[in-house]
């Protein structure tokens, strides 16, 4: 039975970033299905405010319909989807970025609905909960700021992250550029910027929800590298399969790796959609 790849985006994002994806998947024969996360596609809040001409004052108390939106929430809106992806044969989960924070909850709670669970430069966070591994060696060339420059608000008295992507300052899209697309054009970092949802949520999770060894250690499981990224740099990325493959020895990652940004495998995505489709390859027979 052919299987389908669930797509799960990272933070700011939403299922709209993954169709050159979903098309070359499709140009090689696969089925996928991309997952808008609670609050974010055609959930998103675009207050007036964000529109041109901006205003910067209003944007900043604006309510955002993901206010509220917990990880849990999101781990319940997948587990949903893989039910219904389940009933037409195996399914391989994939998650970019943040995004692995949602899958590796999902794969801790219904392991029996994922045949293989994929990271792209994804959080699965296995000793320590998101925010710690930022405290590491790893993480120390993340530009903190490249964010931060461009944030709206108070995050405590909105209750969720604003970004303001629609920003004219050269110094923050010189930022977001190094930060997610610095591999691309200056065109397609303007288009991908484009594609981004200004807010997102506040919940990262807790220790409980690191990978753990007897539900998500049941999985096969794949980590594509991306060596270029500068938001989850390879040195973090690599920390993760080490600490995956040390909970559970007898089912390490399979390794792959793609010469990319953190966004430039989304950008051309046709020698990730075969690498997702050699990886496909290795589920077992379906009688």
């Amino acid at each position: 039975m052919q299987p389908t790849f669930v797509l799960v985006h990272g933070a700011f994002a939403n299922s709209f970033s993954f169709a050159p994806l979903q098309a070359e998947l499709g140009l090689l024969g696969h089925r996928s299905a991309a997952v808008d996360l609670p609050g974010h596609g055609f959930a998103a809040t675009y207050p007036g405010a964000y529109q041109a001409p901006q205003d910067l004052e209003a944007l900043a108390t604006a309510p955002g319909a993901i206010k509220g939106v917990t990880l849990a929430d999101n781990v319940a809106h997948l587990i949903g989807i893989l039910e219904r992806a389940k009933r037409n044969g195996p399914v391989i989960l994939v998650s970019h970025s943040r995004g692995g924070l949602t899958a590796t909850v999902a794969a801790n709670q219904r392991p029996d609905l994922i045949d293989r669970i994929v990271y792209v430069s994804a959080w699965c966070p296995v000793d320590l909960s998101v925010g710690g591994y930022y405290a590491e060696p790893e993480m120390a060339t993340v530009d903190a700021g490249a964010l931060a420059s461009a944030m709206v608000g108070n995050p405590a008295e909105l209750g969720l992250l604003r970004s303001n992507f629609r920003t004219a300052d050269p110094r923050a899209l010189a930022a977001f550029k190094a930060a997610f697309l610095a591999d691309g054009t200056d065109e397609e970092f303007m288009v991908f910027l484009n594609t981004f949802q200004p807010d997102e949520n506040l919940d990262t999770g807790t220790p409980d929800d690191r990978a753990q060894a007897d539900t998500w250690g049941r999985i096969p499981k794949s980590y594509v590298r991306l060596t270029e990224d500068t938001s989850v740099p390879v040195a973090v990325q690599d920390r993760m399969i080490r600490e995956g493959d040390a909970l559970t020895p007898e089912n390490p990652y399979d390794v792959r790796t793609l010469t990319s940004s953190h966004l430039k495998w989304l950008v051309e995505p046709a020698p990730a959609a075969r690498v997702l489709g050699e990886i496909a390859a290795l589920l077992p027979a379906q009688s």
